[in-house]
């Protein structure tokens, strides 16, 4: 049993009560050691992802409890994929937060900062769907705290807002784990993949409905039409860099969908069978198409980035509602790209409102660094709006192929083509307002002159842009990684073997008839 497989939870576990404990009053000291915690996630987030690279799950028993009994943390291609992504995407938001000062002015920045690293590491990792829920608590929680950062009657209205939409989420998931326990006796993911295949369908109603509830709430996590109504108001007045760490966030919704809707509830599974097509792609549609609206029709320039997060998600979600290998690789790599594109932006809006009165797009005199802060933008958004070369449109690209085959490609290729023509006017008037217009609005001869962003504020946002770069140069080999993740997801027999230690394929199970024994204690006991 390997314990690195648990240091991306406890590390950031520790380092939040010691931050809180120990340096409290010395900002410093602080930041020395958020930066040194985040390097060790990512130097451990490396060594996973390359012993995960050839196929290898690994497993940490906690209290050395074996599944399903105890709680296990469960390493594949997978969740390595998604704990590397949120490991270099927390390094450059946390050197955007030290440059820029936000760290500063609120109490406890880098505590909370560290508890949000621990749940979306926990939500990741996890091989059970309660500790999912404990670590989506976790995550409500301390993004609550990132949220209303610095104050503000605004601020704190929309974080409000954020935490009674995710309760109901949450409450939504209690309801759906009892009806998964009342029907299968266990909430570990490798044992109830075994146990829901050993229902009659037409004895199932319990299962279908919990399963139904589950796709809502992560659904709401993912922010998917109808319910992103929390979207826009809470990641437009989060300070920029807690919106920039929260574009990770929605992607956690992704996540659980891809894990939970491949592994226990597959599409061929009669007990469910249906339940994927009925609205997750309909949903996801209308996201993407009320998503690139917004951006069209936004009036400010941070809400017009949070309504392209929301977008972004209906291409992630149209990509995972063709429940394909080819369609879950495409997500996957449009993930990566839409994760950092995202953050890239929310930053450089602090960048351009830090020279300017406020975010309206409307013209106002220019600001300090602005050649450089609109080169930035003009990267930023032609990979986010999908135009070549860069790798959103590798991503849209790879989506349209995968629905190429599909009953549905003719509404996919149209909302898709549709909605990116949308967001190609959109980022183009926003941009143009903000930074070309501004050459002719005169400066008022009392007005204060800002100083430039810090050089270490640049260096963040190039790092981010430098990394979809990356991910556009080398986007073979990353789509060799994700095929092979996609692949390993339809056929999870490597996943479940090694969590339960028991050989053989997932449809063996049921021939052998693996549970029925404890099924059958578990009835005497409650007679």
């Amino acid at each position: 049993m390997s314990h690195w497989v648990i240091l991306p939870i406890v590390l950031p576990a520790f380092l939040a009560p010691f931050i809180v404990l120990a340096a409290r009053y010395h900002i410093g000291i602080q930041r020395v050691i958020s930066l040194a915690g985040i390097v060790g996630l990512i130097v451990v987030a490396l060594g996973l992802a390359w012993q995960a690279s050839d196929g290898t799950v690994t497993l940490y028993q906690l209290g050395d409890w074996a599944a399903p009994f105890g709680i296990v943390v469960v390493a594949d291609q997978l969740s390595t994929l998604m704990v590397l992504l949120t490991s270099v995407l927390a390094l450059f938001v946390m050197l955007y937060s030290i440059g820029s000062g936000w760290d500063d002015r609120g109490r406890h920045f880098h505590a909370l900062f560290q508890f949000q690293l621990m749940g979306i590491m926990g939500a990741f990792l996890t091989g059970d769907l309660f500790n999912l829920f404990v670590f989506f608590e976790v995550l409500l929680i301390a993004s609550y705290g990132l949220m209303i950062h610095a104050g503000g009657t605004v601020r704190l209205r929309a974080g409000v807002q954020y935490v009674l939409f995710n309760l109901l989420g949450s409450t939504l998931f209690l309801f759906a784990l009892g009806s998964i326990y009342a029907e299968t006796g266990t909430l570990n993911m490798a044992d109830l993949a075994v146990r829901v295949q050993m229902f009659d369908p037409l004895e199932s109603s319990g299962i279908r409905v919990a399963a139904v509830l589950l796709l809502m709430v992560f659904a709401i996590k993912a922010a998917i039409v109808p319910l992103h109504f929390w979207l826009p108001s809470s990641y437009a007045e989060a300070p920029a860099p807690v919106a920039a760490l929260f574009a990770i966030m929605t992607k956690v919704g992704a996540y659980a969908i891809i894990r939970v809707y491949t592994m226990i509830f597959p599409p061929e599974l009669e007990a469910t069978v249906g339940l994927h097509g009925w609205w997750l792609m309909p949903a996801a549609l209308v996201s993407l198409a009320v998503g690139m609206i917004g951006v069209l029709a936004a009036k400010k320039l941070d809400r017009l980035i949070a309504f392209s997060v929301i977008g972004s998600m209906g291409m992630v979600m149209v990509s995972i509602a063709l429940f394909t290998p080819e369609g879950i690789a495409a997500a996957l790599y449009y993930i990566v790209h839409s994760t950092l594109a995202a953050a890239a932006l929310f930053l450089i809006a602090d960048l351009a409102r830090a020279g300017r009165e406020n975010l309206n797009l409307t013209a106002q005199p220019p600001i300090a660094g602005g050649i450089l802060t609109a080169a930035m933008f003009f990267v930023a958004a032609i990979a986010m709006a999908g135009l070549p070369p860069l790798s959103g449109f590798l991503g849209k690209l790879l989506i349209l192929d995968a629905a190429f085959d599909t009953a549905t490609m003719v509404w996919v290729w149209a909302v898709v083509l549709g909605a990116s023509l949308i967001s190609v006017v959109g980022f183009a008037r926003a941009g143009s307002t903000v930074f070309w217009k501004a050459r002719g609005v005169p400066v008022p001869e009392d007005a204060e002159v800002a100083a430039p962003p810090a050089a270490l504020s640049y260096v963040a946002v190039g790092g981010l842009i430098a990394m979809l770069v990356a991910h556009t140069v080398f986007a073979g080999p990353a789509t060799s990684y994700t095929t092979a993740i996609a692949k390993d997801l339809f056929a999870p027999d490597a996943y479940i073997s090694t969590v339960l230690d028991t050989p053989g394929k997932l449809s063996d199970y049921k021939d052998d008839g693996y549970g029925d024994d404890d099924h059958a204690t578990d009835e005497e006991g409650e007679h």
